[in-house]
């Protein structure tokens, strides 16, 4: 496994649209694990594909509390992910490991049904509520070139020094 670089701010890989991956090889299995070992260096709770340069619909997730072994820790891979239902609303803070410094409240829905794959191209399917239902749409705007800060007029994304981004 490797630490991939980060895409950051207006870099434009950021805002294309991923491309359904159709074949289900080592080489996309390695891409999964870089990225659950970049998402863990950088302290996140999710990254997609097109944060690190690679316009795959991949996306990992981990939303449970941090575990200080890496073999302990049990992300979420999800391939080719859509949302085929959602409900309710929350609004929360949020950051990206790909904007850093910057956070904001998003409203999004509070429940998420998503379909996807799994690293050997099985489908199932993957119910999230309060937390994880916000990363998960986090993460799935990513693969359509949408970053959280769309959903915020300009005075309403806050600042903060890049050493006390909130992820």
């Amino acid at each position: 496994m490797a630490i991939r670089i980060i895409r950051k701010g207006e870099d434009p890989v950021l805002r294309q649209k991923a491309h359904v991956v159709t074949q289900f090889t080592p080489a996309i299995h390695r891409l999964l694990d870089d990225m659950a070992e970049t998402m863990y260096d950088a302290d996140g709770i999710g990254l997609a594909a097109n944060q690190i340069g690679i316009l795959k619909r991949l996306v990992v997730i981990d939303v449970q509390p941090k575990e200080d072994s890496f073999a302990k820790r049990a992300w979420i891979e999800l391939v080719n992910p859509e949302i085929v239902e959602r409900s309710g609303v929350q609004r929360e803070r949020e950051a990206c490991l790909s904007l850093p410094g910057l956070s904001g409240v998003v409203e999004r829905a509070a429940y998420v049904r998503v379909r996807a794959q799994n690293r050997y191209g099985e489908f199932f399917e993957l119910e999230g509520r309060d937390l994880l239902a916000r990363c998960l749409q986090h993460e799935i705007d990513h693969l359509d070139g949408i970053l959280f800060t769309d959903y915020l007029r300009p005075e309403e994304i806050e600042r903060q020094p890049v050493g006390e981004s909130s992820r």
